[in-house]
């Protein structure tokens, strides 16, 4: 029997595709993908629409009219308060309408699409010294038209101001078909805008008493633009309305200097609500930016993502920016601040790159808010906002009703401007917990209400607080809302549910994460970070997008697919987001052997770049893996899991006789025959065997006699054995140079990569225990067990620990090093002069995501070349590019930033790539014969 929602979805789809709309997707894989966005909601939509233009745009409000479908507007998909979720139609405007039209230099300004993101602005506006002021903390993928329909503000809005204050004007489409074209300052004559003017004419007091009082009031309709002595601010107005009234289908928005010299003030206190009550005392000394992190998610960043520069003592700080155009002015004033503050103790940041990092913790710290406490540390009660001279009040009294509920919570954020961000650990799986969300929310929104303070401070109340309001205005100022709310969209059409008639805060939130009772059969990892539970392991994913930021130049690699296709569905979130379906069952059903799973993971090359990346940690590689291996255990597999997945058996078995296999892969009938055999894509090569094994060539190798430095193990990974021997062969040249006595394994001891990659974990668990066994006695004899290839030896680092329920695996973990690591700890090792070389370096996916690349990169640094570093995934990821179906992507991926970078090198720089699949993808794709590390450094 066919549902409501089916016939309804049938007739949106065909009048949006009789109207000429192209793009319209009612798989259930969009469905899955666009089923929420950064917040705890979920709201399945009827159907994805990325319009390819602004007529496509119009088609699609004109459809929605005539069928009476919901619509809802999406950017990035970041917003936290669900903001961005809905039953009809979910237009995303990133796909198509993502340009930059114009930048008008004298008049300051920019035209923008409403998809266009804000880096994308901001990197078109730079050349002209200029910039676009607010910058939210997800300034790397949020989008301009998202930014306007929550009234985005970011950590520089105490210099630059909410995003409404800095828009110049906007090109509306009403449900009515009525287009708008409506500027700040400016008078757009209009039936419907009189209508609306005249619902303010009849509200004056009200306006005049409750909206506008400071500067983060953003909960609710800003009506106060709209006052005859705000000249009835139509198009200031509009920004922060959530899509609910009108669809936007062009910007032009304000720029402004950026000042060329800038200073941090880090100011350490006691506590975060002592920071607090020290913000108004530096406020006037005009920052740029105050902003407020607690310690423990600064302890997060450096366990999971680096060295953190040095911060002065307290368990929380301030970030106090102060810029201008005088360096004099600048450090006088930062001293004057500093003198002025309470603070327990005090740093001057001057350092850019200091500067970039502390700045980087501040923008991940809604990712890594979620990793700061024992349990998960959610949104919902995000970003409430007091006037700041009340602020370190508020914040004990918020932190008393925390601990009064039995919640904790992480608080960072925007001090200077009396917004609090914090992620809360509600307890929503255990019984009873959705109706302790509920509550808390109702007694934190009188707390904020008693303050005079706003529920929002510059995410808009969405889904998460919209049916608060009542607590914050007046019975007569949110029946005013509906009146604004019944001249633009009569019907209710426009992103129903939020500001007017809400949805309770309670209703729609994401289901339960525990897979144990859904999900079939023993899990192949361990998923030692979230308690062996899948579904828990896929939640980690809080959809704040960093994914589908554009990485180049950003030392990044996540994701590589994603940066190529711009598809939803091949970034990490979307992949997240369908095997959150699959786990809750009631969209995507099949469990593991879903379709819309593995459409999902198909292009994911588990390159782990998601591991390090992502703020959250998710490590989709890893899931990746435990898919497959749930789905094909006990069935047939496809043909490249026995070929490709299981080649280092293949290279061993064929390593005899490898002239003859390379004879017969060089003849076309056969090559032909062996890639259909492998599943390989009859475009690509095939590697060729090594003529004889690094193993084989070390034992006829007399060692060296004089070796001061003792015995280190050269672990010999199947790559290194039986194709590219030469890198390890320079590896034992430049270790016995170093004053060590090399030694290889008796015995060949695979890492089981391809195996894991593939999802064979029961044979890879085999193989890698093996591996782990013979390595074990040289850790404990404290002998360096020295890897060569990354992603063998990041197998060893973690998948390991992760496959093996053995302590020895720990211990193995903690006792491989790369080349570069131990030339780097051998006192006295001198790395060759390369003094006038260029070095174009392909970090390859897990020494970015796993190893790390800081040893690797000081070394070369100490040639005294000229550095290239690339970033990015060179594309072909083991056997990830050479299967069938997959060569157009990785070409793709490797035309982002590692062919162009090698195309412009020049003929005498040198390629440096330590992969196998780098050096493959190279060879294949651009014919460049790329070293290993072991081989630039063997003089």
């Amino acid at each position: 029997m066919v549902s409501s929602v089916e016939v309804a979805t049938r007739d949106v789809v065909a009048e949006l595709r009789k109207l000429g709309v192209a793009e319209v997707d009612d798989t259930t894989l969009a469905r899955a993908l666009y089923s929420t966005d950064a917040s705890l909601y979920r709201v399945i939509p009827q159907v994805v629409v990325r319009p390819r233009s602004v007529e496509e745009v119009l088609a699609t409000v004109e459809a929605c009219r005539l069928t009476g479908t919901p619509l809802t507007s999406r950017g990035a998909g970041t917003s936290i308060a669900g903001n961005a979720v809905g039953t009809g139609v979910v237009i995303d405007f990133t796909r198509h309408l993502n340009r930059v039209h114009d930048i008008d230099v004298e008049a300051r300004t920019a035209r923008v699409d409403p998809g266009t993101v804000h880096a994308v602005l901001q990197k078109a506006a730079s050349p002209f010294g200029l910039r676009f002021g607010p910058d939210p903390s997800t300034h790397t993928r949020c989008t301009v038209g998202g930014m306007i329909g929550n009234n985005a503000c970011g950590s520089r809005a105490l210099a630059y101001g909410r995003t409404a204050d800095n828009v110049v004007g906007l090109d509306v489409v009403t449900m009515a078909g009525e287009q708008l074209s409506v500027t700040a300052g400016g008078r757009t004559e209009s039936p419907t805008l009189d209508r609306l003017d005249e619902v303010v004419q009849g509200g004056l007091g009200v306006i005049r008493t409750e909206f506008g009082r400071f500067g983060r009031q953003v909960s609710g309709y800003s009506l106060e633009h709209l006052l005859p002595e705000r000249g009835f601010d139509v198009a200031t107005f509009l920004a922060g309305t959530e899509g609910t009234l009108a669809t936007m289908t062009s910007a032009t928005v304000r720029l402004v200097e950026d000042p060329p010299h800038r200073q941090i003030l880090v100011l350490g206190y006691a506590s975060m609500a002592d920071a607090a009550d020290d913000v108004p005392a530096l406020l006037p000394f005009g920052p740029t930016a105050c902003e407020g992190l607690d310690s423990r998610i600064v302890d997060v960043f450096r366990m999971h993502k680096g060295s953190v520069p040095e911060l002065p003592r307290g368990q929380g700080w301030l970030f106090v920016e102060i810029s201008g155009d005088d360096p004099g002015l600048v450090a006088d004033t930062v001293q004057r601040a500093s003198a002025a503050s309470s603070a327990i103790a005090s740093r001057v940041v001057t350092d850019v790159r200091e500067q970039a990092v502390l700045w980087r913790i501040r923008e991940e710290g809604a990712g890594l808010a979620t990793r700061t406490l024992p349990g998960k540390a959610l949104s919902g009660w995000e970003d409430a906002a007091v006037p700041p001279d009340k602020l370190g009040t508020y914040l004990r009294e918020f932190e008393s009703l925390l601990r009064d509920r039995g919640l904790d919570g992480v608080p960072y954020g925007h001090f200077g401007d009396g917004c609090i961000h914090i992620r809360i650990d509600f307890p929503l799986d255990a019984p009873g917990g959705k109706e302790v969300f509920r509550s808390f929310m109702f007694d934190a929104a009188s707390l904020v209400a008693s303050h005079g303070g706003s529920f929002s401070g510059e995410h808009g109340d969405g889904r998460a607080r919209s049916e608060l309001l009542h607590l914050m205005y007046s019975a007569e100022a949110i029946d005013l809302f509906a009146q604004v709310k019944a001249v633009l969209d009569p019907d209710d059409l426009l992103n129903p549910g939020v500001l007017v008639r809400p949805r309770p805060v309670d209703a729609d939130l994401r289901g339960p994460e525990s897979s144990l009772d859904r999900l079939d059969g023993r899990l192949g990892l361990r998923l030692l970070h979230d308690d062996g539970d899948f579904g828990k392991a896929v939640h980690r994913c809080t959809g704040v997008g960093k994914c589908i930021a554009d990485n180049a130049g950003s030392n990044g690699v996540m994701c590589p697919s994603f940066q190529a296709t711009r598809n939803e569905k091949d970034s990490t979130r979307g992949r997240a987001r369908v095997l959150q379906e699959m786990i809750d069952g009631r969209l995507v059903t099949g469990g593991f052997r879903a379709a819309e799973v593995h459409e999902a993971l198909d292009l994911c090359l588990s390159c782990k770049g998601c591991a390090s990346d992502c703020p959250t940690g998710t490590d989709m590689a890893t899931y990746k893996s435990e898919v497959l291996h749930q789905s094909y255990k006990g069935r047939l597999r496809p043909r490249s899991h026995y070929i490709l997945g299981r080649l280092p058996f293949w290279a061993r078995v064929t390593s005899p006789i490898a002239w003859l296999a390379n004879l017969g892969l060089r003849t076309p009938g056969v090559r032909s025959l062996a890639r259909w055999a492998a599943g390989v894509d009859q475009r690509r090569s095939l590697p060729t065997f090594a003529r004889g094994s690094l193993s084989r060539w070390a034992r006829r190798r007399t060692p060296v006699a004089d070796a001061p430095r003792g015995r280190v193990l050269l672990w010999a990974d199947s790559f290194t054995d039986f194709f590219s021997t030469e890198g390890g062969k320079a590896a034992v040249r430049v270790l016995e140079g170093a004053g060590y006595r090399v030694e290889l394994l008796a015995r060949s001891a695979c890492c089981g990569l391809t195996w894991i990659t593939t999802g064979q974990l029961d044979k890879a668990r085999s193989i890698v225990g093996n591996a782990v066994a013979q390595l074990h006695p040289y850790v404990m004899e404290g002998v360096p067990v020295v890897g060569l290839e990354p992603s063998c030896l990041a197998v060893l680092r973690s998948d390991a620990v992760e496959l093996l329920d053995d302590p020895r695996a720990v211990d193995v973990a903690r006792g491989v090093f790369t080349l570069s690591e131990l030339l780097q700890r051998t006192e006295g090792w001198r790395a060759p002069d390369l003094t006038g070389t260029t070095l174009v370096v392909q970090p390859h996916c897990h020494q970015a995501s796993v190893l790390g690349f800081e040893a690797d990169l000081a070394i070369m640094q100490s040639t005294g070349a000229t550095i290239q570093r690339l970033s990015g995934c060179c594309g072909l990821a083991g056997n990830f590019g050479v299967e069938k179906g997959h060569y157009e992507v990785s070409v793709a991926v490797a035309e982002q930033q590692l062919l162009p970078a090698v195309r412009n090198a020049g003929d005498s720089a040198i390629v440096v790539a330590d992969g196998f699949s780098c050096r493959t993808q190279l060879d294949d794709l651009a014919s460049i014969d790329a070293l290993h590390l072991a081989q630039l450094l063997d003089p």
